[in-house]
């Protein structure tokens, strides 16, 4: 969760759609998001609103779940996930 803190305002700025729909249903059918966490978060029209709301919601549910964001952040978007989380800050 302290990774995600750390890293959300570059998160919400930087994620894309197209990323963050990715994102949604791998956590979908992993079981880290329900059906009901995850249709407030793909019905927002602003992208960096459902990055908001996707990551609030993430870290709030514990370290499992916000691992399981950074590994498919890093599987799609491997560029952000390196400016992201490469900082030696985090260690």
């Amino acid at each position: 969760e302290k990774m995600l803190k750390f890293v959300r305002t570059q998160f919400i700025k930087s994620v894309s759609e197209p990323v963050l729909k990715i994102l949604l249903d791998k956590l979908l059918d992993q079981g880290v998001i329900t059906d009901d966490e995850m249709e407030p978060i793909s019905g927002t029209a602003e992208r960096a609103d459902k990055a908001r709301d996707l990551i609030n919601t993430v870290r709030r549910k514990g370290t499992d779940a916000s691992l399981a964001l950074i590994t498919a952040l890093h599987e799609e978007d491997p560029f952000l996930s390196d400016k992201l989380f490469s900082d030696k800050k985090l260690e």
